[in-house]
């Protein structure tokens, strides 16, 4: 890759199909949700376009004055299969592993609700990788907002800035990484399909890199620790 970041003192990931494959997992419990109260079900591309924001952002504006109710429904059914469909994404653990070698403080920041976040790191053994983890209702509020970011690094003694990496998949994640300062990386090839997508902005929101796979992830890392020239 051509692109060359800050060496990072720290990287920020989000979960959700940026460190694992949950669409579908995601996609089964929204139907059943929609179902249950009387709604039209999203298609799966629907799905993948519409979720970004945390149950608490988002339900409200879904489901309207009965949106505790619809995400109890909806919790019920995601937790009933999310640890046996849970799928990592290629080479994403070796991404995590290369980040533990180079002692560098790794986080995972999501809008996932957090202890089914944690839930699904202690499924994949990935605990050891994580400096902390900050998942939806963690903090007083959620990403896009500084205040996840915030508590990610409370005990850590790092401020958000450019040395901090923030890599996901969506428009929420590039949105916090502006409003943190931090820089922000953006995951995955489904973003390019979206009119709203060009080679510096995503939604709306800058980013400073693009990488397609984890494979790419690594080529940065490796990129940002190469020997400066003299």
């Amino acid at each position: 890759m051509d692109i060359m970041l800050p060496k990072p003192r720290a990287i920020i990931f989000d979960w959700d199909n940026t460190l694992v494959d949950t669409w579908p997992i995601i996609h089964d419990a929204l139907t059943a949700t929609f179902l249950a109260v009387g709604k039209e079900p999203w298609t799966f591309d629907q799905t993948r376009q519409r979720v970004r924001k945390s149950m608490r952002d988002s339900f409200p504006e879904v489901f309207g004055e009965n949106w505790q109710a619809a995400g109890e429904i909806y919790q019920k059914q995601y937790k009933s299969t999310h640890l046996a469909k849970l799928q990592a994404l290629p080479r994403a653990e070796e991404v995590l592993s290369r980040i533990r070698e180079l002692a560098l403080f790794c986080t995972v920041v999501s809008n996932k609700k957090g202890g089914t976040l944690r839930q699904e790191i202690e499924k994949l053994g990935w605990g050891d990788y994580f400096d902390s983890i900050v998942g939806s209702d963690d903090a007083s509020r959620d990403k896009p907002h500084c205040e996840p970011v915030q508590l990610a690094f409370k005990e850590s003694g790092i401020a958000a800035g450019p040395d901090v990496w923030f890599i996901g998949d969506s428009e929420i994640d590039l949105e916090c990484a502006l409003n943190t300062g931090c820089t922000a990386v953006l995951y995955g090839e489904l973003a390019r399909e979206h009119p709203d997508y060009t080679h510096t902005h995503f939604q709306g929101f800058p980013y400073h890199a693009h990488v397609n796979h984890h494979t790419d992830v690594l080529a940065l890392l490796e990129k940002s620790y190469l020997p400066e020239s003299t």
